[in-house]
């Protein structure tokens, strides 16, 4: 049967329609600004992504809390509501409270010793938590090394610390760290810090430098002490509504991608507190390097007090990445 050209032009048209049936668009939200490695590594994993699926799966991301914090995205990335996201890891306890084990303190000597790990069994195990609760964490970001800020004078010492109102994450094991290390602590929203600062509703805070710098914490903050009290990772996370509506082949092809993208990612932190001191410097902070041993012998109680919450099992992994050499 021969096709009239108004009929050839049709079927062209619905070939291409029909290759395009099936994109999947996906909206990957995070809480920090644009500046920050977690932006620039998104958006170009959304670009690979988009590129190697041709066009059949494409992450739209989403910066500076513009889908809601990270409790919300978490919460509705349970129950497929949300998407995707990129999620500071301990923000995973309030579905589950074993996560709160990455944010032990003073767990790791250096990032290598915390890459094996989160590459290694203690990820895997953490990985098979949240697909129990409908998520599926694709890799293992960073967030890397925290340190305080504030506007009183450096920390040299825990006594430095005490009576300094210092906002932290909203979970209870980072409040009993700062109660252990003798400040005032309390939660808040990341998305009200910097006003909250500025306002001298808190004394101080605490994140990575990057962070620090992205947020332009140096406005309202004069000080910084390079505490290392938490290494944090961060997930780069998908629900699982969402992850079964993409092909076992793409499926595949984001698996690899996502963890190209964590290797970068992870880069671009290193190199970051290669150049944040000099950035935070030159924006007028004062910044002091930490002995950070009574620091951590002050919150071995913190390592007691939550053993029982993350079971031996989990704790003993730890404890086998933390001395391996």
């Amino acid at each position: 049967m021969k096709l009239t050209p108004l009929a050839f032009s049709s079927l062209i048209g619905l070939t291409a329609f029909a290759s395009n049936a099936h994109a999947l668009d996906i909206k990957l939200g995070h809480v920090l600004a644009p500046t920050h490695n977690w932006h620039v590594s998104a958006e170009g994993f959304a670009d690979d992504v988009k590129e190697a699926t041709d066009s059949r799966v494409n992450f739209q991301v989403f910066p500076s809390g513009q889908l809601g914090n990270e409790t919300r995205m978490v919460e509705g990335m349970q129950i497929g509501s949300m998407e995707a996201g990129i999620i500071g890891c301990g923000s995973f306890q309030s579905l589950e409270p074993k996560f709160g084990i990455v944010e032990l303190p003073y767990s790791w000597a250096n990032r290598e010793a915390a890459y094996a790990a989160y590459d290694g069994e203690l990820g895997e195990t953490l990985e098979t938590l949240a697909q129990e609760k409908n998520i599926k964490i694709l890799s293992w970001w960073e967030n890397g090394f925290r340190h305080v800020t504030n506007n009183r004078g450096p920390i040299d010492s825990p006594e430095d610390l005490e009576g300094l109102k210092i906002r932290v994450t909203p979970d209870r094991m980072r409040l009993d760290t700062f109660e252990a290390l003798g400040s005032n602590p309390a939660p808040l929203a990341f998305g009200e810090l910097y006003s909250a600062l500025q306002q001298g509703v808190f004394d101080a805070q605490e994140n990575p430098l990057s962070i620090i710098y992205s947020s332009s914490f140096y406005e309202v903050q004069d000080y910084v002490s390079l505490t290392g009290h938490v290494w944090a990772p961060a997930c780069l996370t998908i629900a699982d509504l969402t992850w079964n509506k993409i092909n076992p082949d793409d499926q595949q092809v984001i698996q690899e991608l996502a963890d190209k993208w964590r290797d970068k990612q992870r880069a671009m932190t290193r190199e970051d507190d290669e150049t944040m001191l000099e950035n935070l410097t030159a924006e007028g902070m004062q910044i002091n390097e930490v002995d950070t041993a009574p620091f951590n012998q002050k919150v071995q109680g913190v390592w007691n007090d939550y053993a029982e919450v993350f079971g031996e099992e989990l704790m003993e992994t730890v404890r086998q990445y933390r001395t391996a050499e």
